[in-house]
Formats: structure tokens, C-alpha cells, sequence
């Protein structure tokens, strides 16, 4: 068979927030298959084989079957070359750590055209798996050579450079186990947890409440010391000294055996200990004089290393370390026996979700120095028997949290609450963790800020802990309500004087007494401020309402194109409008012409409505009205006819409507109205102009009462507000305001 020529990738479109696929963000790409539109896999000879041997797993993917092997199956009974794409992709980023359950590919309207989509936690990982995964099938249809290994590679690298640490990565997880919402500030580890006013930020294991002056004092391990020495924290005596003889000198003081280390270092580098002999001790000043500004010489406390994580002024997880040895045989080298030895450890690595590290015997020196100590080199060779010391300390990976004594939780508890921390790692020298530290010799050795986690998350012995979990809760104390990181967000969908609505609700929710941010066709508004003109309908200026701390409720209006393009810019909202269906015309470009494709994109509105939220419905569309069901919540639905079916139905259940009934807005629960003003007084009041502009403004009004309803607004403050309100843009005030304030 000839070979074919490739699939082509049209458009490539990261949907960043819920989206007509998923609530997550995802990758879409629209493929051409060409001539593969007439070969599906089952009329490719030897494909099938070809492909399930270079990625085994394929086997596992359930695919629309549900269950192990259907995907296969689809394979041989023979689909499509863009259904395989997806599920290619799918595999390279299981096989790369970044494991993604979701994919759908589907026909248009145009003869081989594909929309192709998968769950994608960053776009940059998602190209890359895309680009590799687009080649390796090629490959396989073509049976030509291709490396999957590298293809894996390049997506884990790419997984690595973008993806948060594990810290990171384990906090926001936690938060989102308790629905909290994040947004990623930055490339690196900086993240926003929760919206607006009631936000928390994190940046690895430090938190807004992590101040500079406790970092700082952290960091400096003398004067550390000196506070906790103060309040009776068990640490070892010791001082600042500034050359060899002077640390001779101090050790004779404080009297063998001895520890040296940096004042300012971090992660145990520098750090040589249990010193008796003078020529190590100078040998160590050196070293550590390498890894700081200063030196200190202090009193070895025996025993084994153990972190210990405080979060609030809490106990929250402990760990053991152990010293790291290796046995000669009498012909390898040190360097040797430690490579097969000690790093063949699968839980020793470089990356960052290893919960060892590699040992580097040539250069860590440390370890060059500890083997000094023993007469060796990274290339001598230790008789056969002879046990070797290669590591002290930095091994901490056992986990102990169960066996700390109280006294011991309440002294480091004491210790990260007399610098200042509201997260620190804890490390205590003591013999047995599960005896007072004073009973035994032990001592607080450092405390440090910004600790990692990993070492809980991943421990070498013993159970993981739900340090993420800790650290949130500390953050966001538990809420009987559930909104913790939550403020109001308003959600307007639809084309038809959605801008109006939008802003007849922000400005009833102004008057509610919080400080509101809009979002929408007429620019953006921070309370009673316009601080950007023209279409701010859009996915950027949205994600800049939620990420201003100021802002204590959003309303934003999205139109259908700000959902295919980049999809809504929060995960759920508590009150979603949907006001209409038309505009379908003006969307081909994304293969929809019609009112019922285009419901299925506004559906999204309609979907990420929170359990306790309401969705707000056009009764007098009977497609719009469709959308009920798929509401989480409670609805509410509007219209100018009170025997609109909808409505009818809805309030024979005990539901609520927004009706017009003998020229007064009608507020029904059920059975039960309350009256509110004529509307055509409030469509007067704010319709200057054409009738035409008046009639349309109708529906608009309906709407926003309906939504200030749902966000319990009294039916008098909503009166008044549709009275007092404004449709010129000219009371807005045009003096810019901070986004984001610090």
C-alpha cells in the first residue's frame, strides 16, 4: 500500500476554562484526514498490530465500550484515523506522568474534517503530546521507524518545565478536593486559591500569611537559635565564627563532638557532623564557608535527623532520616558501590517527585569530606565488609508522624510560632522521636521556611499524609456553608441585550452593599468605575475580576464565541443567565448554524452552576427553557407571560418565576406571588428612545430581576435599583483603578 499522506491539523484551540466538552481545560484541534477519511484502521494492513506494539496500554483504554479492551475493539471492527489520534495522545501522556482520562473526536459538517479533543492540565504539554503523538500514528500508518521513548521523553520534559512541583501540585489538589478554585499566576509555583475578595495565594509551601521578616529570621540560623533559647526550645549551643583556627577554636569551647555549618544555607548543603579531629573540623569550615555568608560551629546532638512539619501552629507530619552506608567488596570503587548500591533506589531520582535524591559522590562536598574523614575517595576501594559512611543527613524520607511525643509537637509548634511561621519544617536531632527532646540530649537544630512536602507526600517507609489538606485548612477554615474562596459570580450568556442585564445586575448587586466587577460588551467596570472601553466580553478581563482582591461579587457576560474560543474563565458560578439562542449565524467558522447547536454551547452556562446556585432561564424560548435539567441547582425561569408553559409547570412544582401579570412584575413561588412595580414604569424610567428600545429592554429587566431574586436581593432594593438605574455609560466614573491590589 502506498504510503498517505499526513493528517493535517487545521486549528489548534487551548479551552482554558469549562468548555462545551468538559468542565476542565482541554485541547481541541480540528484534523483533515484527507485520503484517510476513506481508510479507517480495520482497511490499513497491518496497522492495527503495529500500533498496539508500539504502545501496549492501548489495551487498557475502555473507549465509548466502557471497558478493558474497547478501544481494540473499535480498532478492528475499524475507526477513524482522528479517534486514534485521540487516543495516541491520550497514551503519551499516561506514559509521561500526566495522566488524562478524557478524549472525544467527532465528524462536522464538511467531509473529513474532525474536531478532536482531549483533557489537557497545560497547554504547552498538550501541543507537545499532540505534535508526538500526531507523528508516532503517521509512523505507524506508514510502518516506518519511529522512537517512542523519546516521543515520552519530550512530553515528560515538557510535563517538568510546566508543570507545578509537587509541593504545589499537592496544595491545590487538596483545594480543589474541597472545590475551592485556583488560578496559576505564573509560570512557576505562584497560585491564586479561590476568587476575588476571598482569595489565598500560595507559592510552594509559603502562603500570604508567610512573612518576610520570619523568612528572614529562618534563614539566619544564629539568631534563630538565640529566640528559641529565649522560650525554651531545646537547641544546641554554639557560635558564629570566622576562619579555621577560630572554629578549632569554638569547638574546644563548646567541647567535642561537634557540627559545622552554614548560618544561611539551605537543604543540608555544607553541613559536616560529629567532629572530634581538628583537621576535619578546619576541612569543614572551608566547606561551609562555600554555602554561606557565615559559619557556625555548634554542639553535635546524637541521633537520627527528623523534619518536622508545622502548619498553623500544628503538628502535621514527621519524618525519619537514615544514614546512608555501602558495604565493600574489595574491588569496586566508592563511587561504584554507591551507584549500585545506594542509587539504584527506585525512589532515588533527580526530578522533583523522587523522594530521594541521587547520591553525587564527586560533587557534594559533604560526602567528599565524610569520606576524607574515613581515609577514602570517590575512587578508592574499600576492603571487602568494610562499611562505608557516605550521607549523615539528607535522607529523610521515613515516615514517624504517629510515634512524636506531645512534648516534642508542642516544641516545634512552639518553634516555627516564636519566628514568625505559619508553615515551617522543623528539624530536630533526637534518638528516639517518641521521648522528650530535654530526656535525651536532643535538640531543635533549624527551622526553615518554604519547607517541602515531599518527603510526606512520597515517604520512602510508611503512609503518605494529607499535608495539602492541612495547609488549605489553614488557609480556608472549614465553612458550614461551603463557600470557602468563593464570592458571588454571575454568569450572562446569549447576544440579545445580555450587556444590559449584566449591568443591571452589577449594579443591584452594588447596591446590596458589596463591591462588584462587570464584565461585558460596554467595557470593564470595577464597582462605579469604567476602567476599560470597548467589548470586554472575553475570557482575560473576566480572569482579571476574579484575580482583583477587591472585588467581593463578579458578573460576567459571555457570549457563545468567548466560550469556543477559550471557554468560561471560572469553574462554577452561582447564579448562570441564559437569555437566548440567536447569533447562530455569525458562528460557522465553529460548524454551528443552527439554535440547537448553538444551545449546546450555551448549555456550558447552564452546567457550571453550583448545587446551591440557580439558574436563570428565557421561558419564552422553548430551547433556552430546555436547558433546566441540566441545572446542579435550583431555576428560575422568566418571561412576560405567566402561561407560558414553562413557567406553568415549573410553579405547579413549588418552582420560582419571574412573570408580567396585568402590567406588574410578579415574583412566583408556586402558588404565592409577590407584586412588584409596574414594568412599564421601570421600562420607562430607563428606555429613552425608540419604542423599539424600550420593547427590548423588557426582557432584559425580567432578567435581572430574576437574578437579583436568586441572589436574595429584597424585592423592594430591587424595585428601587431598576428605578435609580442608568443605561448611560456617562455616570460611570473613567479614572483607572489597581486590578490587583497587593
Amino acid at each position: 500500500m502506498s504510503p498517505k499522506n499526513d493528517i493535517k491539523l487545521l486549528r489548534i484551540t487551548y479551552l482554558r476554562g469549562p468548555n462545551i466538552w468538559t468542565y476542565r481545560p482541554a485541547l481541541e484541534v480540528w484534523l483533515d484526514l484527507g485520503e484517510l477519511e476513506d481508510f479507517p484502521s480495520h482497511l490499513l494492513p497491518g496497522f492495527n498490530d503495529r500500533l498496539i506494539a508500539l504502545l501496549p496500554a492501548l489495551a487498557e483504554h475502555h473507549c465509548g465500550v466502557g471497558e478493558r479492551g474497547g478501544f481494540l475493539q473499535r480498532l478492528v471492527e475499524g475507526t477513524w484515523a482522528g479517534h486514534v489520534l485521540e487516543h495516541v495522545v491520550i497514551e503519551l501522556l499516561n506514559l509521561a506522568g500526566m495522566p488524562t482520562g478524557f478524549g472525544q473526536t467527532r465528524s462536522t459538517s464538511q467531509h473529513g474534517i474532525y474536531r478532536m479533543v482531549f483533557r489537557a492540565r497545560d497547554e504547552h504539554v498538550a501541543r507537545t503530546a499532540l505534535a508526538q503523538g500526531h507523528r508516532l500514528l503517521m509512523a505507524a500508518i506508514n510502518d516506518q521507524p519511529v522512537d517512542v521513548q523519546a516521543a515520552v521523553a519530550l512530553v515528560r520534559t515538557q510535563v517538568d518545565d510546566c508543570y507545578l512541583g509537587p509541593s504545589t501540585a499537592c496544595i491545590v489538589a487538596a483545594a480543589s478536593g474541597r472545590r475551592i478554585p485556583h488560578i496559576r499566576l505564573n509560570e512557576g509555583n505562584l497560585v491564586q486559591l479561590g476568587y476575588g475578595a476571598r482569595q489565598r495565594r500560595i507559592w510552594t509551601a509559603e502562603t500570604e500569611f508567610t512573612s518576610a521578616i520570619a523568612a528572614g529570621i529562618a534563614s539566619d540560623k544564629d539568631l534563630t537559635k538565640r529566640l528559641l533559647k529565649s522560650c525554651g526550645v531545646p537547641v544546641p549551643e554554639g557560635e558564629i565564627v570566622d576562619s579555621a583556627e577560630a572554629a578549632w577554636a569554638a569547638a574546644q569551647e563548646i567541647g567535642l563532638p561537634v557540627a559545622v555549618k552554614p548560618t544561611d544555607g539551605n537543604h543540608g548543603r555544607g553541613v559536616a557532623l560529629d567532629l572530634t579531629r581538628e583537621a576535619d573540623v578546619r576541612a569543614a569550615f572551608e566547606v561551609a564557608q562555600l554555602h554561606g555568608s557565615e559559619v557556625m560551629v555548634e554542639r553535635f546532638a546524637r541521633g537520627h535527623e527528623h523534619r518536622m512539619l508545622v502548619v498553623g501552629g500544628r503538628l502535621v507530619a514527621a519524618a525519619r532520616g537514615d544514614a546512608a552506608w555501602v558495604s565493600g567488596d574489595g574491588r569496586s570503587s566508592v563511587e561504584e558501590l554507591v551507584d549500585s548500591q545506594i542509587n539504584t533506589d527506585p525512589r532515588r531520582g533527580l526530578a522533583e517527585d523522587c523522594p530521594l535524591n541521587l547520591v553525587e559522590t564527586r560533587t557534594d562536598e559533604t560526602i567528599l569530606l565524610e569520606l576524607q574523614r574515613q581515609g577514602l575517595t570517590p575512587d578508592g576501594v574499600p576492603e571487602a565488609g568494610r562499611q562505608v559512611l557516605i550521607q549523615r543527613n539528607g535522607n529523610v524520607a521515613i515516615d514517624c508522624t504517629d510515634q512524636v511525643h506531645p512534648a516534642v509537637a508542642y516544641a516545634v509548634s512552639l518553634a516555627a510560632r516564636v519566628v514568625g511561621l505559619d508553615i515551617a519544617g522543623i528539624d530536630v536531632v533526637a534518638e528516639d522521636i517518641s521521648r522528650p527532646l530535654e530526656a535525651q540530649g536532643g535538640a531543635v537544630v533549624e527551622v526553615n521556611a518554604g519547607p517541602g512536602l515531599l518527603m510526606h507526600l512520597k515517604p520512602a517507609v510508611g503512609a503518605p499524609r494529607p499535608v495539602g489538606r492541612a495547609i488549605v485548612d489553614h488557609l480556608f477554615p472549614e465553612d458550614p456553608a461551603n463557600t470557602a474562596g468563593r464570592i458571588p459570580v454571575i454568569g450572562v450568556a446569549g447576544s440579545q441585550g445580555t450587556q444590559t442585564i449584566a449591568r443591571l445586575v452589577a449594579w443591584l448587586v452594588h447596591l446590596s452593599g458589596r463591591y462588584v466587577g462587570l464584565a461585558c460588551r460596554d467595557g470593564l467596570f470595577l464597582d462605579r468605575r469604567r476602567v476599560a472601553h470597548g467589548n470586554c466580553a472575553g475570557f482575560e478581563p473576566a480572569r482579571r475580576l476574579l484575580m482583583n482582591v477587591a472585588v467581593e461579587a463578579a458578573v460576567i457576560e459571555n457570549g457563545a464565541e468567548t466560550i469556543l474560543r477559550d471557554g468560561l474563565a471560572y469553574d462554577r458560578c452561582q447564579v448562570g443567565v441564559v437569555a437566548d439562542l440567536d447569533g447562530a449565524q455569525a458562528l460557522a467558522e465553529f460548524d454551528i448554524f443552527a439554535a440547537d447547536q448553538l444551545a449546546k454551547v450555551l448549555r456550558t452556562q447552564v452546567d457550571v452552576v453550583l448545587p446551591d446556585g440557580v439558574a436563570v432561564l428565557n421561558a419564552a424560548d422553548a430551547l433556552v427553557a430546555g436547558l433546566a435539567p441540566l441545572c446542579d441547582g435550583e431555576v428560575i425561569f422568566y418571561a412576560d407571560d405567566p402561561e407560558a408553559a414553562p413557567i406553568v409547570a415549573h410553579r405547579a412544582g413549588g418552582g420560582r418565576a419571574v412573570s408580567v401579570r396585568s402590567g406588574h412584575v410578579i415574583l412566583a413561588t408556586g402558588a404565592a406571588e409577590i407584586v412588584l412595580a409596574s414594568l412599564d414604569r421601570l421600562v420607562r424610567q430607563n428606555g429613552r428612545g425608540a419604542p423599539s428600545a424600550a420593547q427590548t429592554l423588557r426582557p432584559c429587566i425580567l432578567a435581572a430581576i430574576a437574578t437579583a431574586w436568586a441572589l436574595n436581593i429584597s424585592p423592594d432594593l430591587i424595585s428601587v435599583g431598576i428605578e435609580t438605574f442608568d443605561t448611560d455609560l456617562k455616570s460611570y466614573f473613567a479614572a483607572p483603578e489597581l486590578f490587583a491590589a497587593a
